[in-house]
């Protein structure tokens, strides 16, 4: 084992496992203030319920011995024979156990995306319930398509560096889904938009994320490498490019630019990045950040004005559109001269990876839609998955908490 890769990926894991409470307050920064804890909670509560699957369960069905392409088998249960001492099947490199750490942070916050599709109204027990279900029978089966070399998805040719199909495209048509099954809050309005409660927070929450995501992309490269290198920096050019893309889309339409807007541009770009990120050149990543800017800033002022669905946080609009260019990007831009472990994008004479980015896009897209929407669905059965309407009218942080952020 190489000790500067295991510094790295050591380093990188806690750079990730960051991004999931920076999440929570760039959520709770665009949520109403009696909404502004539940938010957070529901964070910390996914992460660590995550944690737990993924530990049973989640790594053997993403990364044990494939089933037919599909889905892995339950010989890794508990992490069994993976020691400290074991060398990682991914990552020779580095420990097993590390390899299974790394990998947990991006389970973990991806279904802590979706939240933002159905804030201010999820019921709290049906939010972890729907947790439990959505890694174990959505994540992780597409985490094995994708990354486990046995996977339908990876033979096919389709390439993924960091998680813009696995978990970016998963969560953005997840949380279409769940926007459309739990319905819009009671008093929404499409005209009138709720203003974020703590605009710092909404910043802050940003900037975190932008600094976790440099382990979420350069810790990918699973070493102490050239390729972290590349990837870290196109993931800053690509946040910096969407970020001043928004920001004129912005100034023209709605002659302010806007400190939120910038926020989000800046992780739409981190978004887009991500499949792309230890695959492409620097021109590329800028040019993938400016489209990511300008395509999604477009996509939610339409959803706000010409749709009636109550994606609060607009997850759809950010990682939904921002994954799906970002995992086409990479069949465009791909280099092997960037890195040869990787393939040729169609720019570089090679339609064929593009085919299979537009399928591992589709066949994800399509899953991720039509599973969670399902899931949702069967738990509404056996209990409510939204608080009452006296609930949601004093707000989730005293209803499902019985605290408040500013008392």
């Amino acid at each position: 084992m190489n000790a500067a890769d295991v510094a790295w990926v050591s380093v990188a894991t806690g750079l990730v496992m960051l991004m999931t409470p920076a999440l929570g307050f760039f959520y709770a920064g665009l949520v109403r203030k009696k909404n502004l804890v539940s938010i957070l909670a529901q964070c910390m509560a996914i992460f660590a319920v995550v944690s737990l699957v993924w530990t049973l369960w989640g790594y053997s069905l993403s990364f044990g011995t494939s089933i037919n392409g599909v889905v892995g088998d339950l010989s890794l249960f508990d992490l069994n024979n993976v020691e400290p001492t074991t060398v990682g099947r991914y990552a020779p490199e580095i420990p097993e156990l590390l390899y299974f750490a790394f990998e947990l942070m991006f389970a973990a916050i991806t279904p802590a995306l979706i939240i933002g599709a159905f804030a201010e109204r999820i019921k709290f027990s049906s939010l972890l319930v729907f947790t439990v279900l959505w890694s174990t029978l959505i994540y992780s089966p597409i985490a094995h398509w994708v990354w486990n070399t046995g996977g339908w998805l990876h033979s096919l040719g389709a390439i993924d560096f960091a998680g813009g199909v696995v978990v970016h495209v998963a969560a953005g048509l997840s949380a279409l889904a769940a926007a459309l099954a739990v319905g819009r809050r009671k008093d929404f309005d499409k005209r009138h938009e709720f203003k974020p409660s703590n605009i710092p927070y909404v910043l802050l929450g940003a900037a975190l994320l932008w600094f976790g995501w440099f382990g979420f992309n350069g810790g990918s490269a699973l070493a102490a490498n050239e390729w972290a290198v590349s990837a870290i920096v196109a993931t800053n050019l690509s946040a910096a490019a969407a970020l001043v893309s928004w920001m004129i889309v912005d100034w023209v339409m709605k002659g302010k630019p806007s400190a939120v807007g910038m926020a989000i541009g800046g992780v739409c770009g981190l978004v887009a990045i991500t499949p792309a990120s230890g695959y492409v050149s620097v021109p590329a990543a800028i040019v993938i950040g400016l489209v990511a800017g300008i395509a999604s800033n477009l996509i939610s002022n339409w959803r706000m004005a010409r749709t009636k669905l109550d994606d609060a946080l607009d997850v759809f609009a950010c990682h939904g559109v921002g994954g799906i260019w970002g995992s086409i990007a990479t069949g465009l831009f791909a280099s092997k001269h960037i890195n040869p472990i990787g393939n040729d994008g169609l720019f570089y004479g090679n339609p064929n990876l593009l085919v299979s980015q537009l399928i591992a896009v589709a066949a994800v897209a399509a899953f991720a839609f039509v599973g969670t929407y399902a899931l949702l669905r069967l738990i509404k059965l056996f209990s409510p998955l939204r608080v009452s309407p006296e609930e949601e009218e004093i707000g989730l942080d005293l209803s499902q908490h019985g605290e408040e952020a500013y008392s």
